[in-house]
C-alpha cells in the first residue's frame, strides 16, 4: 500500500527532473506504480476492503475449545492428529496460533520464600573448584570451598581447602564462629559425609559425633537438609554461583594462601558490604543487627576445638597442597589458570 506522502514525493522527484525509472529505483517501487500516480495526480489513495477468506480451522474451533477446557494440557501435536482424523486440511501452525489465544490461562504458582529469624540458622556446604596456581604451572588441582551463610542476614564466610576431611570441617567451623563472634542456633547441612553419617532403621538422621560435640560446645545443633530438596538450602546454593561469577572468573592465584587471601579480601570488601539482591539490605549492616542474636562463645574451650590446634589448621586448610589431577579427569566446575 502506498501512502499520500509517498505520492507527493513521487511528484516532487518528477519536478526535480528524475525519470520514472529513477524515481522507481529511488523509492523501491514498480515503474507502473510511479507512472500511474503521475498520471492521476496528487490524491489520497483509496483501497477497497479485502475479501474475508474463510479460515480452515473455523469449523473445528468449537471442538478445540471443548478439548482444551476439559484437558488444558493437551499438546498441539495431539490435537492436530485428532483434527486430521476429522478431516482438517490445514497445517500445524494454524492450530498452535489458535491454541495460543484460546487456551485457558494457567494458574500462577507462587512459592513463599523461607526466611529465618536472626541468629536462628546458618547453611553449610562445600563446592568444588579446579585451579592451576602460577607457582605450579601445568598442575591442575581440585580445591573445596567451605562456606557458611547466615540465613537471616546472608553474611558470608568461607575458605578454600585441600580436603573435606573431618579436621578441616571442624577447623572451618571454629574459625567461622570466631569471625562472626558467636554461633547460630542450628546449622543446616546438605548431607555432607563429614556431617551426616546416615539414617537408622527408623529414618532418624545420624550425625558425626565429633561435629555434634563441637556444635554442642557452642550451643548449636546440626540439621540435615531433606534429600532431593535443593530449595531448602537455597541460601547456600545461590552464593556459589555469585562466588564463581564475581570472584573466581578472570583471576589468577600464586598458591592456596594467595587464593584465600584474595577471597578474604573480596568477601570483606565486596560480598558482605554489598546490597543483597533478595533482602535489599547491606549485608554487613544486616549482620550487625543479627549479631546480638547469635549465641555467645563459651568461656572454656572445648576438647574438640583444642584438638584442632593452629598446626592442624595449617596442615588441613592452608598449606597442605591438594592432590594434582590429570587432564583426562572428568568434567568439573570451571578452572582458573594463572597467566
Amino acid at each position: 500500500m502506498i501512502t499520500l506522502g509517498e505520492i507527493v514525493l513521487i511528484h516532487d522527484l518528477k519536478r526535480q527532473g528524475l525519470s520514472v525509472s529513477a524515481i522507481a529505483r529511488k523509492l523501491g517501487m514498480d515503474r507502473k506504480t510511479v507512472r500511474k500516480h503521475l498520471e492521476v495526480g496528487i490524491a489520497s489513495p483509496a483501497y477497497s476492503p479485502r475479501t474475508v477468506q474463510p479460515r480452515l480451522i473455523a469449523p473445528y474451533e468449537d471442538y478445540l475449545r471443548a478439548r482444551i477446557t476439559a484437558w488444558p494440557d493437551l499438546s498441539g501435536k495431539r490435537l492436530l492428529r485428532e483434527l486430521k482424523e476429522r478431516g482438517y486440511p490445514g497445517c500445524y501452525s494454524v492450530v498452535t496460533d489458535f491454541l495460543r489465544d484460546a487456551r485457558p490461562p494457567r494458574a500462577q504458582i507462587f512459592e513463599r520464600r523461607f526466611e529465618t529469624a536472626a541468629g536462628k540458622q546458618a547453611q553449610v556446604d562445600f563446592a568444588q573448584f579446579r585451579v592451576e596456581f602460577s607457582d605450579e604451572p601445568g598442575v591442575v588441582r581440585i580445591l573445596w570451598l567451605f562456606t557458611i551463610i547466615l540465613g537471616h542476614s546472608r553474611w558470608l564466610w568461607g575458605r578454600f581447602c585441600a580436603t573435606q576431611d573431618l579436621q578441616t570441617v571442624l577447623r572451618c567451623h571454629i574459625d567461622a564462629f570466631a569471625a562472626m563472634n558467636g554461633a547460630p542456633s542450628e546449622l543446616l547441612y546438605d548431607r555432607m559425609k563429614t556431617a551426616v553419617i546416615g539414617e537408622d532403621a527408623n529414618g532418624v538422621v545420624q550425625y558425626n559425633a565429633s561435629l555434634v560435640a563441637l556444635l554442642n560446645h557452642y550451643g548449636a545443633i546440626p540439621r540435615a537438609c531433606r534429600p532431593y530438596r535443593a530449595k531448602t538450602k537455597g541460601k547456600i546454593e545461590r552464593p556459589y554461583r555469585y562466588v564463581r561469577q564475581d570472584f573466581w572468573l578472570a583471576r589468577s592465584f600464586r598458591n592456596s594462601d594467595d587464593l584465600n587471601a584474595q577471597f578474604d579480601d573480596w568477601r570483606t570488601q565486596i560480598a558482605n558490604p554489598r546490597v543483597h539482591a533478595t533482602t535489599r539490605r547491606i549485608v554487613d549492616q544486616h549482620f550487625a543487627e543479627e549479631r546480638p542474636a547469635l549465641i555467645a562463645h563459651p568461656a572454656i574451650a572445648s576438647s574438640v576445638a583444642a584438638a584442632c590446634s593452629s598446626s592442624t589448621r595449617s596442615a588441613t586448610c592452608r598449606s597442605r597442597p591438594a592432590a594434582p589431577i590429570s587432564s583426562s579427569s572428568s568434567s568439573t566446575p570451571a578452572t582458573r589458570k594463572a597467566p
